[in-house]
């Protein structure tokens, strides 16, 4: 598998899509944990980005931050995981692992997320897909890349 970058929204299923391909075998990196973002989540530790990128020919990477377009040209595929926001609030409302949504502000930043933010990740994205997929199915189709 070359280098791939899942990225999508809160409660598009970036971290369940990567943690089934780690479960295949595949090397993964979910920016979300692990001090890859600047501490707010903003944006990624670009040189250690840089520095797992000169390193990792073959890696899928999950995340969402404000600088990941200044490494689009590292991957051979960046994948959108798309939803409908009422799906991706239902999602972040109900999940456990990881406490951003569960308020009513958070989840009116993920509305304006998606109608600011979304149409930027599409542009930058070579492929789509529908997160109401299963994780086996979205996994497959990124496989298949």
């Amino acid at each position: 598998m070359p280098r791939i970058l899942i990225t999508g929204m809160s409660g598009a299923g970036k971290s369940s899509v990567l943690a089934e391909l780690e479960q295949r075998g595949w090397r993964t990196v979910d920016t979300d944990y692990d001090g890859w973002t600047d501490g707010d989540g903003g944006e990624w530790d670009e040189a250690r980005m840089r520095d797992l990128l000169a390193r990792e020919l073959d890696i899928v990477v999950s995340g969402a931050s404000e600088n990941q377009g200044r490494f689009y040209d590292s991957f051979e595929h960046v994948v959108l995981l798309s939803a409908p926001v009422e799906v991706l609030i239902e999602r972040v409302r109900r999940r456990a692992s990881n406490p951003y949504g569960q308020s009513p502000e958070q989840q009116q930043q993920i509305r304006s997320l998606v109608i600011e933010v979304e149409p930027l990740l599409r542009r930058g994205a070579t492929a789509e897909l529908d997160a109401r997929l299963s994780v086996g199915q979205l996994a497959d189709a990124i496989e298949s890349l």
